[in-house]
Protein backbone atom coordinates (compact mmCIF):
# COMPACT_ATOMS: atom_id res chain seq x y z
CA UNK A 1 0.00 0.00 0.00
CA UNK A 2 2.90 2.36 0.56
CA UNK A 3 3.65 2.27 -3.19
CA UNK A 4 0.06 3.25 -3.94
CA UNK A 5 0.10 6.05 -1.35
CA UNK A 6 3.40 7.34 -2.75
CA UNK A 7 2.02 7.26 -6.31
CA UNK A 8 -1.21 9.13 -5.52
CA UNK A 9 0.51 11.76 -3.38
CA UNK A 10 3.22 12.41 -5.97
CA UNK A 11 0.84 12.29 -8.96
CA UNK A 12 -2.56 13.52 -7.75
CA UNK A 13 -4.05 14.38 -11.15
CA UNK A 14 -2.51 11.50 -13.10
CA UNK A 15 -3.53 8.98 -10.44
CA UNK A 16 -7.08 10.36 -10.39
CA UNK A 17 -7.25 10.10 -14.18
CA UNK A 18 -5.90 6.54 -14.28
CA UNK A 19 -8.09 5.27 -11.45
CA UNK A 20 -11.26 6.75 -12.96
CA UNK A 21 -10.30 5.62 -16.47
CA UNK A 22 -9.97 2.03 -15.30
CA UNK A 23 -12.63 1.71 -12.62
CA UNK A 24 -15.22 4.03 -14.16
CA UNK A 25 -14.96 2.19 -17.47
CA UNK A 26 -15.30 -1.17 -15.73
CA UNK A 27 -18.44 0.07 -13.97
CA UNK A 28 -19.90 1.28 -17.25
CA UNK A 29 -19.14 -2.02 -18.99
CA UNK A 30 -20.69 -3.99 -16.12
CA UNK A 31 -23.86 -1.90 -16.25
CA UNK A 32 -24.03 -2.21 -20.03
CA UNK A 33 -23.57 -6.01 -19.95
CA UNK A 34 -26.13 -6.49 -17.19
CA UNK A 35 -28.71 -4.44 -19.06
CA UNK A 36 -28.24 -6.49 -22.21
CA UNK A 37 -27.80 -9.79 -20.34
CA UNK A 38 -24.71 -10.64 -22.42
CA UNK A 39 -21.06 -9.70 -22.71
CA UNK A 40 -20.93 -6.57 -24.80
CA UNK A 41 -19.07 -3.28 -25.03
CA UNK A 42 -20.84 0.09 -24.75
CA UNK A 43 -19.86 1.11 -28.28
CA UNK A 44 -17.14 0.19 -30.76
CA UNK A 45 -13.43 0.15 -29.87
CA UNK A 46 -12.90 3.80 -30.86
CA UNK A 47 -15.86 4.85 -28.72
CA UNK A 48 -14.64 2.72 -25.82
CA UNK A 49 -11.21 4.35 -26.05
CA UNK A 50 -12.87 7.78 -26.03
CA UNK A 51 -14.99 6.73 -23.04
CA UNK A 52 -11.82 5.70 -21.18
CA UNK A 53 -10.37 9.16 -21.87
CA UNK A 54 -13.67 10.73 -20.82
CA UNK A 55 -13.52 8.88 -17.50
CA UNK A 56 -9.91 10.06 -17.08
CA UNK A 57 -10.95 13.69 -17.55
CA UNK A 58 -13.83 13.14 -15.15
CA UNK A 59 -11.34 11.78 -12.58
CA UNK A 60 -9.30 14.98 -12.79
CA UNK A 61 -12.47 17.04 -12.46
CA UNK A 62 -13.47 15.00 -9.37
CA UNK A 63 -10.02 15.44 -7.83
CA UNK A 64 -10.35 19.22 -8.11
CA UNK A 65 -13.88 18.95 -6.75
CA UNK A 66 -12.77 16.96 -3.71
CA UNK A 67 -10.09 19.50 -2.82
CA UNK A 68 -12.31 22.51 -3.53
CA UNK A 69 -15.37 21.23 -1.71
CA UNK A 70 -13.30 20.34 1.37
CA UNK A 71 -12.04 23.93 1.46
CA UNK A 72 -15.55 25.28 0.95
CA UNK A 73 -16.95 23.02 3.69
CA UNK A 74 -14.13 24.06 6.04
CA UNK A 75 -15.02 27.72 5.44
CA UNK A 76 -18.69 27.02 6.19
CA UNK A 77 -17.77 25.30 9.47
CA UNK A 78 -15.26 28.02 10.42
CA UNK A 79 -17.87 30.74 9.85
CA UNK A 80 -20.45 28.79 11.89
CA UNK A 81 -22.67 28.29 8.86
CA UNK A 82 -22.73 24.55 9.58
CA UNK A 83 -23.20 22.94 13.01
CA UNK A 84 -20.05 22.45 15.07
CA UNK A 85 -20.38 18.63 15.07
CA UNK A 86 -19.51 18.82 11.36
CA UNK A 87 -16.00 19.94 12.28
CA UNK A 88 -14.57 16.42 12.45
CA UNK A 89 -15.22 12.71 12.23
CA UNK A 90 -18.38 11.41 10.64
CA UNK A 91 -19.98 14.86 10.87
CA UNK A 92 -17.15 16.27 8.73
CA UNK A 93 -17.33 13.37 6.27
CA UNK A 94 -21.09 13.81 5.91
CA UNK A 95 -20.81 17.59 5.53
CA UNK A 96 -18.20 17.36 2.77
CA UNK A 97 -20.17 14.63 1.02
CA UNK A 98 -23.46 16.52 1.20
CA UNK A 99 -21.96 19.86 0.12
CA UNK A 100 -20.04 18.23 -2.70
CA UNK A 101 -22.91 16.14 -4.03
CA UNK A 102 -25.46 18.94 -3.79
CA UNK A 103 -23.32 21.73 -5.25
CA UNK A 104 -20.77 19.90 -7.41
CA UNK A 105 -22.41 16.55 -8.18
CA UNK A 106 -24.93 17.80 -10.75
CA UNK A 107 -22.11 19.41 -12.73
CA UNK A 108 -20.21 16.12 -12.76
CA UNK A 109 -23.34 14.28 -13.92
CA UNK A 110 -23.98 16.71 -16.77
CA UNK A 111 -20.31 16.76 -17.80
CA UNK A 112 -20.28 12.97 -17.88
CA UNK A 113 -23.48 12.83 -19.95
CA UNK A 114 -22.21 15.55 -22.29
CA UNK A 115 -18.93 13.75 -22.96
CA UNK A 116 -20.79 10.47 -23.42
CA UNK A 117 -23.18 12.14 -25.89
CA UNK A 118 -20.24 13.58 -27.85
CA UNK A 119 -18.48 10.21 -27.92
CA UNK A 120 -21.60 8.32 -29.00
CA UNK A 121 -22.65 11.12 -31.41
CA UNK A 122 -26.08 11.58 -29.93
CA UNK A 123 -27.97 14.16 -27.92
CA UNK A 124 -29.74 12.17 -25.22
CA UNK A 125 -30.36 13.39 -21.71
CA UNK A 126 -33.01 10.80 -20.83
CA UNK A 127 -32.50 9.34 -17.39
CA UNK A 128 -30.79 12.46 -15.99
CA UNK A 129 -33.46 12.85 -13.29
CA UNK A 130 -32.68 9.34 -12.07
CA UNK A 131 -28.95 10.00 -12.31
CA UNK A 132 -29.35 13.14 -10.23
CA UNK A 133 -31.34 11.19 -7.62
CA UNK A 134 -28.30 8.91 -7.16
CA UNK A 135 -26.57 11.92 -5.62
CA UNK A 136 -28.91 11.58 -2.63
CA UNK A 137 -29.46 7.84 -2.21
CA UNK A 138 -26.03 6.62 -3.35
CA UNK A 139 -23.32 9.26 -3.59
CA UNK A 140 -23.92 11.17 -0.34
CA UNK A 141 -23.86 7.97 1.78
CA UNK A 142 -20.89 6.35 0.01
CA UNK A 143 -18.87 9.55 -0.09
CA UNK A 144 -19.49 9.95 3.64
CA UNK A 145 -17.57 6.67 3.96
CA UNK A 146 -15.01 7.92 1.41
CA UNK A 147 -14.30 11.09 3.39
CA UNK A 148 -13.71 9.10 6.58
CA UNK A 149 -10.59 7.68 4.92
CA UNK A 150 -7.21 9.41 4.67
CA UNK A 151 -6.92 11.70 1.63
CA UNK A 152 -4.63 9.28 -0.21
CA UNK A 153 -7.39 6.67 -0.52
CA UNK A 154 -10.37 8.90 -1.31
CA UNK A 155 -10.08 9.21 -5.09
CA UNK A 156 -9.42 5.49 -5.48
CA UNK A 157 -12.50 4.62 -3.44
CA UNK A 158 -14.59 7.20 -5.30
CA UNK A 159 -13.59 5.55 -8.57
CA UNK A 160 -14.31 2.09 -7.13
CA UNK A 161 -17.82 3.20 -6.16
CA UNK A 162 -18.43 3.53 -9.93
CA UNK A 163 -18.22 -0.25 -10.17
CA UNK A 164 -20.76 -0.64 -7.37
CA UNK A 165 -23.10 1.84 -9.03
CA UNK A 166 -22.57 0.03 -12.35
CA UNK A 167 -23.91 -3.16 -10.77
CA UNK A 168 -26.85 -1.34 -9.18
CA UNK A 169 -27.78 0.54 -12.35
CA UNK A 170 -27.28 -2.49 -14.56
CA UNK A 171 -29.50 -4.61 -12.35
CA UNK A 172 -32.21 -1.97 -11.97
CA UNK A 173 -32.30 -1.14 -15.67
CA UNK A 174 -32.29 -4.82 -16.56
CA UNK A 175 -35.38 -5.35 -14.43
CA UNK A 176 -37.15 -2.33 -15.88
CA UNK A 177 -36.34 -3.32 -19.47
CA UNK A 178 -37.35 -6.94 -18.91
CA UNK A 179 -40.72 -5.87 -17.47
CA UNK A 180 -41.27 -3.70 -20.54
CA UNK A 181 -40.51 -6.67 -22.80
CA UNK A 182 -42.95 -8.90 -20.89
CA UNK A 183 -45.84 -6.45 -21.06
CA UNK A 184 -48.41 -7.07 -23.76
CA UNK A 185 -48.07 -5.08 -26.96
Amino acid sequence: MSGYVHWVTQNPLLSAAVQFAILGTIGEIISHCMQRRRLDLPGNWAQLTAKILGWAVLGIFVKYGFVGMKGFTRALVDHQLLPQFMDSGIGWAFAVSAVMNILFGPHVMFLHRLTDNLIMRRWDFRGMAGALRTLVWFWIPVHTITFLLPNEYQIGLAAAWSIVLGFIMGFSRRDSTSSVRRSPA
